[in-house]
């Protein structure tokens, strides 16, 4: 699969793929390309590794699925649909070496990757992308809230399913379509978009990159990505996004792009400020030259607060009003995993998080300090083994924010274990899940709020943490 898109970006786009066939269909990034292609006519089938759930919403569909993958799937679904599979749209762990990849590919199938199907979906939309190393997820599921409740009826493709829309994905009526552009492969090179978010700019990913320099380098090409006349929107607050602000800013200009900054930071075009925290929300001003409007948030964190602040900028940039933005964004409540409330037990709250790097970490920790109003207990599973050596200090570092912390084994994700890499690094005690899930308990008293932090299988540890829980009542 290549890097750029192969198909133009044509409203015609869409009926040249023929039938698709999705390889990973029920991955977070590739079920929202099938539900939008689904929406929009196409005819789809797909695979994925293990039954999900997920998988039963396409068969309820009439979508042809497959669990576990195979050679003769392709052609099980041909006799199956009497279509040929015209093109396969895959996620970035099935690629070549898995063997329905490799025999659509032998077949002459069109090969795309998920963020390229992503892109032909656009394609007849002004799309609003945002990128970041961290807060995508939050400030794209905001944006989509806020043109909904502003009626324009947005389609959007997001990272979890955010609540109050439902879904991950949506194919609306509306002009805008707004995406979670991916850095973590360099996918968000795949599109060009009319409006361009960087909410920050950080080391990660190494094990695609290798370095941090590569990590910037395809933020500044990603703003060569946006179309003339477009807008840059930039949180000014992080010294990696101010710095690339800083690279680019010439081409930006020779362009004519338009470059909207925001945070808490003076110079912000949109200022964050006056920011007052209540139980779980907070409530701030947002500010232009001459004009200022009141955010009050059901969300905790000034990392929330940021986001909300970078959804009303976008917002602005699209040509909508201040006034307008701050209200309709005020609405958003939250998406999956993401501080996410899993239930409450013997007065003790349990709150689920995807952070899964050392600044997420210390922003949710941050967030749940200034929700709690008694201590706070942490259960992190650390995400892949590069990153766990690469930011094994960082990590125990953040985490002693928290009242207790316990450490899960390492989650090994695409990766395969690394000599002398284990999550004893951390400098924290490590447990097994159930083991984890008794030692909270007992350590939690009412009042007090329990996190389980990573980006991998703890979310499934919450309901444990709970069920412990309840035993004491």
């Amino acid at each position: 699969m290549s890097t750029g898109s192969t198909l133009g970006p044509t409203p015609a786009g869409l009926a040249q793929l023929g039938r698709v066939h999705f390889l990973g269909l029920a991955g977070v990034g590739v079920s929202a390309v099938a539900r939008l292609m689904l929406a929009a006519g196409v005819p789809i089938s797909g695979t994925d590794a293990k039954e999900l759930p997920v998988l039963d919403e396409f068969r309820a569909a009439g979508v042809p699925v497959r669990v576990g993958y195979s050679a003769e799937n392709i052609a099980s679904v041909e006799a199956e649909t009497g279509q040929r599979i015209s093109t396969v749209i895959a996620s970035s762990v099935a690629t070549a070496g898995n063997p329905e990849y490799d025999a659509a590919a032998a077949a002459g199938a069109r090969l795309l990757h998920r963020s390229e199907g992503l892109a032909a979906c656009m394609a007849s939309r002004r799309a609003i992308a945002v990128a970041g190393t961290h807060g995508k997820t939050t400030t794209s599921s905001m944006t989509a809230v806020m043109f909904s409740e502003l009626g324009l009826d947005p389609s959007f493709a997001i990272g979890a399913t955010v609540a109050g829309l439902g879904s991950n994905a949506k194919l609306g009526t509306g002009e805008w379509f707004v995406a979670e552009a991916d850095e973590s492969d360099g996918s968000l090179l795949n599109y060009t978009p009319e409006v361009a978010v960087v909410t920050n700019v950080e080391p990660d990913h190494l094990d695609h990159y290798g370095t941090a320099e590569a990590v910037e380098r395809v933020f500044e090409e990603f703003t060569e990505r946006i179309t003339s006349g477009g807008a840059l929107v930039l949180c000014l607050d992080d010294a990696g996004a101010a710095a690339l602000l800083d690279r680019v800013r010439d081409q930006l200009t020779h362009r004519r792009i338009r470059i909207l900054t925001y945070g808490t930071h003076p110079e912000a075009s949109l200022r964050l400020r006056d920011i007052s925290t209540s139980g779980a929300g907070q409530s701030a001003i947002l500010s232009l030259p001459g004009e200022q409007a009141t955010l009050a948030l059901p969300v905790p964190g000034l990392h929330n607060a940021l986001n909300a602040a970078a959804a009303v900028a976008a917002g602005i940039a699209a040509g909508l009003r201040l006034g307008d933005c701050t209200a309709a964004v005020g609405q958003f409540t939250g998406s999956s995993r993401r501080f996410e409330l899993r239930g409450e037990a013997a007065g003790v709250l349990v709150y689920d998080d995807y952070a899964h790097h050392p600044t997420e970490v210390a922003a949710v920790l941050a967030a749940a300090r200034s929700a709690a109003p008694g201590k706070v207990h942490a259960v992190f599973q650390p995400h892949l083994f590069s990153r766990t050596r690469d930011f094994a200090a960082e990590f125990g570092r953040q985490l002693s924010a928290a009242d207790t912390v316990t450490v899960l084994e390492i989650y090994p994700a695409r990766e395969q274990p690394i000599a002398g890499v284990s999550a004893e690094l951390l400098g924290h005690p490590v447990l097994q899940p159930q083991e984890a899930a008794a030692a909270v308990a007992a350590a939690a008293e009412p009042g007090d709020m329990v996190l389980t932090i990573g980006a991998g299988d703890i979310t499934h540890l919450g309901p444990q943490i709970l069920a412990a829980l309840q035993e004491r009542q």
